[in-house]
């Protein structure tokens, strides 16, 4: 327990370390000219634009937003790809019948569908949450239908053996055993929410982080759109951090 604790200790260190060295790196470069401070002003210069933004108090507006079509987008195609990536894994029947739309619709960026989702729905935060949703469900759909099937065959037979029925099978062998993988998809559907967030805050948005970075290029105020990138890799760091917390809870056989 002792050396475990001195290992977890170990990595706390490296994790902190490793962007404060990033951070010192960046900030003597920009100082000593190796980069242009137009372009790439050092993190000194940028948190000051990050303490001017927030006593203008414009930045919880744009944070508040973006959190909002992160998380809807999030949880509305999470909670269903779990749920047909389940039965997709469970029926062989059901998995051949899908296979094809999701072949077919997957490989088309997301972003492209944007203006097909605005002429049904407009401008506004519906069009933006439906595409964070529809980026979101694939990754969780594929790893919780690839960690449904790569259950070893002996649970089923167990579960067979008890005369489970197809409720029973879906909650006892089918949601637990899948959960690690369901749980890897969490996590690149994080990051594919706020990839995707930012991307329709550029084109059909008045407000958020991605229209704070947009219109701080157009302006050329450099300092303004670093601080909207930093906040949204802070999101991300902790949105992340939270579906580890949550991993290790619900799966504590994992670690």
């Amino acid at each position: 327990m002792e050396i475990k604790n001195s290992q977890g200790r170990k990595h706390l260190i490296l994790s902190i370390l490793s962007p404060i060295l990033i951070l010192a790196v960046w900030e003597v470069a920009s100082r000593l000219g190796v980069v242009d401070q137009r372009f790439l002003p050092p993190p000194s210069k940028i948190a000051v634009a990050l303490i001017t933004v927030l006593a203008e108090g414009a930045l919880f507006t744009h944070l508040r937003a973006t959190l909002f079509r992160v998380l809807a987008g999030f949880f509305c195609g999470a909670v269903p790809a779990i749920i047909i990536g389940i039965i997709m894994g469970l029926s062989g029947g059901i998995r051949a019948f899908m296979r094809p739309l999701i072949v077919i619709s997957y490989p088309i960026p997301k972003i492209a569908l944007f203006p097909v989702v605005m002429l049904f729905f407009g401008l506004g935060d519906v069009s933006n949450v439906l595409i964070v949703s529809i980026g979101v469900f694939f990754p969780v759909l594929y790893n919780t239908m690839g960690g449904v099937t790569s259950i070893p065959r002996i649970y089923w037979d167990v579960a067979s053996n008890f005369n489970a029925q197809a409720l029973k099978l879906f909650l006892t062998v089918a949601l637990p055993g899948a959960m690690p993988s369901i749980f890897t998809g969490l996590k690149l559907g994080v990051g594919m929410a706020l990839i995707t967030t930012v991307v329709t805050e550029y084109m059909g948005a008045r407000e958020g982080l991605g229209f704070m970075i947009w219109f701080s290029w157009q302006v050329f105020s450099v300092g303004e759109m670093f601080v909207g990138i930093g906040v949204i890799s802070f999101i991300g760091f902790v949105l992340t951090t939270l579906v580890e917390r949550l991993e290790r809870l619900v799966i504590p056989w994992k670690a």
